[in-house]
C-alpha cells in the first residue's frame, strides 16, 4: 500500500507567532482562523428570456482571531495591547501578525499573514484562591486582510 503523496497531516501543536517581526511567546492556542470572501449575486436573463442569478467572488472580508497565552513577564504583547485598549492609538498599533504552522522538524509549511491587525479585546485570567492552574490571557485581534500561504 502506498502512502498519499501529501505525506502525514500536520500536527496542530507546532506553531509560532510573530507580531510586527517580534516573536510572541507562551502562545497556547489560536482560534478563529478564517478567510472570508463576500459573494456578489448578479441577476441576468438568458437569450430565451429566462432569469438567472450568477454568483461571483466579491471583496475579501477582514476578521478576528483569538490568541490564548500564558501570562508571563514578557511585555511585548502587553505593550502592543495597551496602545489600542488603553491609549486609543489604533493607527500606531496596527501591525502585521504572522502565524507559522510547522512540521515535526520545525520547518514552516504553512504561513497565515494578517495585515493591519490591532487588539480589540483582552480577557485576563480567572483568579481563584488555592487553584493550581496556569494563569492565561486571551487577546482578540482584529485584522483587515488575511493571506494563507
Amino acid at each position: 500500500m502506498t502512502a498519499p503523496a501529501g505525506g502525514d497531516s500536520l500536527a496542530t501543536h507546532r506553531f509560532g507567532v510573530q507580531l510586527g517581526g517580534i516573536t510572541v511567546e507562551s502562545i497556547q492556542e489560536i482560534s478563529g482562523l478564517t478567510v472570508d470572501q463576500a459573494v456578489v449575486e448578479v441577476p441576468g436573463v438568458t437569450s430565451t428570456g429566462r432569469p438567472f442569478i450568477k454568483k461571483q467572488p466579491g471583496a475579501f472580508k477582514g476578521g478576528e482571531v483569538t490568541l490564548t497565552r500564558g501570562l508571563d513577564k514578557s511585555t511585548a504583547l502587553s505593550d502592543w495591547i495597551n496602545q489600542t485598549l488603553n491609549d486609543g492609538a489604533v493607527q500606531a498599533a496596527r501591525q502585521n501578525l504572522t502565524i507559522e504552522v510547522m512540521d515535526t522538524q520545525g520547518n514552516t509549511v504553512r504561513r497565515v499573514e494578517m495585515m493591519n491587525a490591532w487588539a480589540s479585546k483582552w480577557e485576563g485570567p480567572s483568579l481563584k484562591a488555592g487553584d493550581t492552574a496556569a494563569a492565561t490571557e486571551q487577546v482578540t485581534i482584529t485584522f483587515e486582510e488575511i493571506q494563507v500561504k
